[in-house]
């Protein structure tokens, strides 16, 4: 079963209250004012990057497809609505029919991103697509966040495994969506179980310290582990003394003995020990998992380690020190009226300093070079460039408010790969710079 399928199986509740108030007090008064109806243009950006990134990952796309999708009023939410007074009488009944019935265009899922890429572009009346503003947001700055961390702990891993195990560490929602974005940024399994059920994402798992501390001795709780879980089970080696730990290890699971992990201590120093040690014992297949709070930081400093694999917990599930991408959705286009033929007018805030924007519906396309690596992200608001007409970046999304372009997640991770390989190559460095190409404006 693909994901996707497993995504409309379990199926997600409505997601109408996961707004803003603001948001339905401007329906009442557009109702009231007859500009409800206006055709309307919004789109999700970030002015910039998070500071020291050089790219952004988009992630989320398929959790906002169900999101619009199950976007709608039940009786108990309006009656909520009436009895808190937040809005009058004929927005709840307006509210009561609402489905969005517009179209979304935006980034594929697992492309990168960089400051005023039209990320997400919704279109539609005014009121179907400003409710809509604050879940698209939460999500997209959220799952963004963590799979911009995921990508670069990918990228410090050099191909080694990587074991999401966030969850303890965030709120129990949170800690699926993140264990799906990490997935999208190159994570190859979760710890989560729940993440695992809702998105068919490889899980992991054996035993923590309080296992080893259950038992009389360390060669019990080792016994134990082995006769339930196989030869190929992972046994944590950092409870006591390392070394005689391995020891044990080694003697009870035979060198089948499928990993040890190290969850303490200096890893790169006690990984050269462990690795010695095990192949003197003749356990020379049995890999090496490293744990301990780390980071894209932490898990380059141990390239040079004879490491298979590394779980990462807090830093990622946090954004590795940036939670959001600072992602904003506004409106640039809409029509002078009501009337199905009314031309769209380009509009954008013009205050002072950083928050201004660009107004117009727009189309977004990566230049590259003539070795096919990107050089630009060139965003228009008119006719597309014929040299750029096969490089335009947004796909449709949903059309006539159904959706068109659910995936799997590997074809989302596989999409990922591809995007960053496509950037210079100080795309991946770990030191603070610059967006790695520039934007430019047609």
């Amino acid at each position: 079963m693909n994901t996707a399928d497993l995504g409309r199986r379990v199926g997600v509740p409505s997601t109408a209250l996961f707004t803003d108030q603001y948001e339905l007090t401007m329906v009442q008064a557009a109702l009231k004012a007859g500009t409800a109806d206006r055709h309307s243009v919004f789109e999700a950006f970030t002015r910039r990057l998070p500071e020291g990134r050089r790219y952004g990952v988009v992630a989320g796309t398929g959790r906002v497809l169900d999101a619009v999708e199950n976007f709608h009023f039940d009786d108990e939410m309006i009656g909520f609505l009436r009895q808190q007074e937040i809005v009058d009488e004929p927005t709840l009944e307006w509210l009561a029919g609402y489905r969005f019935s517009g179209d979304i265009w935006g980034y594929p899922e697992g492309e990168v991103y960089f400051p005023g890429s039209p990320i997400l572009r919704v279109e539609g009346s005014f009121a179907e697509c400003v409710l809509l503003e604050t879940v698209i947001l939460s999500i997209l700055n959220h799952d963004s966040a963590i799979a911009a961390a995921a990508s670069r702990m990918s990228a410090a891993a050099g191909g080694r495994r990587l074991i999401e195990m966030g969850a303890r560490r965030t709120h129990e929602l949170s800690a699926v969506a993140s264990a799906r974005a990490a997935y999208v940024g190159g994570f190859d399994a979760t710890s989560d179980l729940a993440a695992g059920f809702r998105w068919a994402i490889p899980t992991v798992g054996t035993s923590a310290h309080a296992f080893t501390l259950l038992h009389d001795s360390e060669r019990d709780a080792f016994r134990a582990q082995v006769d339930s879980l196989g030869r190929g089970t992972t046994l944590l080696v950092d409870t006591y003394d390392v070394t005689e730990a391995v020891r044990a290890a080694v003697e009870i699971a035979g060198p089948e003995l499928g990993a040890v992990r190290i969850d303490s201590g200096d890893l790169l120093l006690v990984a050269h020990r462990v690795r010695q040690q095990l192949d003197e014992l003749g356990a020379t297949g049995t890999k090496i998992v490293v744990t301990s709070d780390l980071d894209e930081y932490a898990i380059a400093s141990l390239a040079a380690a004879p490491v298979d694999a590394y779980g990462v917990g807090t830093q990622l599930v946090t954004g590795s020190g940036h939670p959001t991408c600072s992602m904003v959705y506004k409106l640039v286009a809409r029509a002078g009226s009501a009337e199905p033929d009314a031309p769209l007018v380009p509009v954008a805030k013009k205050s002072l300093g950083a928050k201004s924007s660009v107004g117009g519906r727009k189309w977004a396309a990566r230049r590259t070079d003539e070795h096919g690596v990107a050089e630009a992200e060139v965003i228009g608001t008119g006719p597309v460039p014929a040299e750029l007409a096969d490089r335009q970046l947004l796909v449709e999304l949903v059309r006539g408010g159904e959706v068109v372009a659910r995936e799997p997640l590997d074809a989302v991770r596989e999409r990922h790969v591809a995007a960053r390989a496509g950037l210079p190559m100080s795309a991946i460095q770990l030191s603070r710079g610059e967006p790695v190409i520039p934007t430019e404006y047609a």
